[in-house]
């Protein structure tokens, strides 16, 4: 059996890394870095030794960067985290540092759309399961998005292939799932302290069923996909042949999950739900432009179905 409890080191990153976002990375100060690179947040987290978790230069691996991504996605912290340790898992020694210590800002993605790729020193595209380093072609376009993230429309040049760019993707999606589910929790945290308290017909409206049962199914399904991701980051750190497959579904299910919160928290909160100054929106937003920016790609979909022996191998 499987223990995926965190253990003392891995609980106290955790805990770095709540106490961090509750001094630096409020709701107030996420919705003031909508739109463009938070620099100084960033630093701040490289200064913490975050953005080096995993890599052979820094402590711990995928469970270790699980336990910060879960609290990052709870505070639905601003910034290319996910790039950054696909970055930390592919790169060389000497730019990998570089990465590490918050002075090389990475954007990674799908041309044409690519996040962050206005603010990025370095490019990695991802192509049909691999990784690839790569240089702008011309101009960057702007592009808004729903999350609230500076995106860019791109023409890239590829260069060299990343070499571990297979099982740095692997890594991204532990961590991309992570961060899904940290926030998709923070979602029906608030939604079910709000029903606690917002009375109507003299009662809580968490006392109808119509609100209570959603909620209950939210806190279920999100649970299934925590415990998905870290189970994956354990097949990660034990190099399992499964951890792929494991990752993969973690990320589906995050995906899932988090999204499903999104839509009850706004029933829950109605009209106040999805105004920008409002106490979720700036939640919501970001758990769909994650999902929405991380679809299924043909490689990952027949990996699935090998797994679960719909196809032959």
């Amino acid at each position: 059996m499987i223990d995926l409890a965190f253990d003392d080191a891995q609980q106290a990153i955790a805990t770095t890394m709540s106490q961090f976002c509750s001094d630096r990375c409020d709701a107030d100060r996420v919705k003031a870095a909508s739109g463009h690179f938070a620099g100084d947040l960033w630093r701040e987290l490289a200064e913490l030794g975050m953005l080096a978790i995993g890599t052979p230069e820094g402590e711990g691996g995928a469970i270790e960067m699980l336990a910060a991504m879960e609290v990052l996605g709870a505070c639905v912290f601003p910034g290319p985290l996910v790039a950054t340790f696909l970055a930390g898992q592919v790169l060389e020694a000497d730019a990998r540092a570089r990465v590490a210590v918050g002075e090389t800002i990475v954007a990674a993605g799908v041309a044409p759309l690519v996040p962050w790729v206005s603010d990025a020193d370095l490019i990695l595209e991802i192509a049909n399961g691999e990784v690839f380093e790569a240089e702008v072609e011309g101009v960057v376009e702007g592009v808004e998005t729903l999350g609230g993230e500076p995106w860019g429309r791109v023409r890239l040049q590829r260069g060299a292939r990343c070499e571990r760019g297979a099982t740095g993707l692997v890594f991204a999606d532990i961590a991309h799932a992570a961060y899904q589910a940290g926030a998709g929790r923070a979602l029906v945290e608030a939604a079910s302290a709000h029903a606690r308290t917002r009375t109507q017909f003299g009662r809580s409206i968490g006392e109808f069923q119509a609100v209570a049962h959603p909620l209950a199914d939210c806190t279920m399904d999100l649970a299934a996909a925590q415990t998905l991701a870290r189970r994956a980051a354990f097949l990660f750190d034990e190099s399992h042949e499964d951890a792929r497959c494991a990752a993969i579904a973690a990320k589906f299910s995050a995906d899932t999950a988090a999204l499903r919160a999104a839509y009850v928290a706004h029933q829950v909160f109605g009209a106040t739900g999805i105004t920008r100054e409002g106490p979720v929106f700036h939640v919501s937003r970001r758990i769909r432009q994650a999902a929405s920016s991380n679809p299924a790609t043909r490689v990952e979909r027949e990996a699935l179905l090998v797994a679960f022996g719909m196809v032959a191998a």
